[in-house]
């Protein structure tokens, strides 16, 4: 018999840990429906809540460095950002992680006091809305470039992560997951690392950035400018272009859908450009870093979608993803990307 899992058990034993002085009231599951992520929000007998969250695949080492550079990030950025990114709780004057293993299971913890939060953007977004959005994206980004010294080190690059994938097409399990795709994939890995050695990502300046931007992880305020950003669980150290696609599906002509897709499209759409331009007016982009969002995109398929993807999605989410990558994704980045298109519109 397959054992079940009582992961409100295992947030319950990390505020046991943290502070058993408080006494939990219930614990609530927030973790959404089309993604195997897992949030709670735990209410105390003292009438306060937090947020919880459990994850359980990757590193552990790679969990408590994102957070801790997430958590100082969120300490460090200046205004109008200070309160823009959820504060995890410390213990000690350390960020606090909780750490859950048996036979089976290795799973992390930690914890966010609860972030405000305004309006969420709109669905589809007019013209004026999508200035806005870039403008505040490129303020964003300058200010995470301001503070980047000041934060903890990171150690995991981008390529560690197609270096892994690289690694899991030689395992049983990659073959048997990717049995039909395996040269396909290791031709994807070949190029990013070909191209992105071309490009000069190593003389790109890193910076943080969340990558996952659909509309239901941050919100904005009356005036349409940003008021708050949650879920960092594509965070990273890189190159400002890697958020560049989901924000051009947030100013897409389809707009959020409930049933997604990671097309190459909306990076050619005409309301990606006018994104792009009023960042550029804030925050000026290189032409290598126009150069590398077509890497950034191979990446963002490569790592969430192929290597990935069955641990962010429900199965049959993850099944249609990776299914898409080879017979759509994939060939459309040849056949439809068009790279002078958005240096032209940059004058770059």
């Amino acid at each position: 018999m397959q054992k079940v899992i009582d992961f409100t058990r295992i947030v319950q034993e990390a505020w046991e840990d943290y502070d058993r002085s408080r006494q939990i009231k219930a614990i609530e599951d927030l973790s959404p429906k089309v993604s195997t992520n897992n949030v709670y929000r735990i209410l105390f007998e003292d009438g306060g809540k937090i947020i919880a969250k459990l994850s359980y695949f990757g590193k552990f080492d790679h969990f408590l460095e994102d957070h801790t550079i997430i958590n100082a990030l969120a300490n460090n950025l200046p205004e109008p950002f200070e309160n823009f990114l959820a504060k995890s709780l410390t213990k000690y004057g350390q960020l606090f992680t909780y750490r859950y293993t048996d036979s089976i299971l290795d799973a992390w913890v930690v914890f966010y006091n609860p972030i405000q939060i305004d309006q969420r953007p709109d669905r589809l977004q007019i013209e004026e809305n999508i200035v806005k959005l870039g403008q505040d994206l490129a303020s964003f980004h300058k200010a995470c470039t301001t503070v980047r010294n000041t934060l903890p080190p990171n150690f995991k690059q981008t390529h560690h992560d197609v270096d892994h994938l690289v690694e899991i097409l030689g395992t049983e399990q990659g073959q048997f997951e990717h049995r039909s795709h395996i040269e396909s994939i290791r031709k994807q890995c070949d190029l990013f690392y070909e191209n992105v050695d071309r490009i000069g990502l190593d003389e790109i300046d890193s910076i943080p950035v969340f990558v996952d931007w659909n509309i239901g992880n941050f919100s904005v305020n009356s005036d349409y400018r940003f008021f708050s950003r949650w879920d960092y669980d594509w965070f990273r150290m890189s190159s400002r272009v890697m958020d560049f696609y989901f924000f051009s599906r947030v100013c897409s002509s389809i707009g959020d859908r409930t049933v997604f897709s990671y097309r190459i499209d909306p990076l050619m759409e005409n309301r990606f450009l006018i994104f792009l331009k009023s960042y550029h007016e804030v925050y000026p982009l290189t032409a290598r870093e126009i150069k590398l969002l077509k890497e950034a995109y191979r990446f963002f398929i490569l790592n969430y979608v192929i290597k990935d993807g069955r641990y962010f999605f429900h199965e049959i989410y993850a099944t249609r993803l990776q299914q898409e990558a080879h017979t759509i994704y994939f060939p459309q980045l040849e056949e439809h990307y068009d790279e002078d298109r958005l240096l032209k519109a940059l004058d770059l």
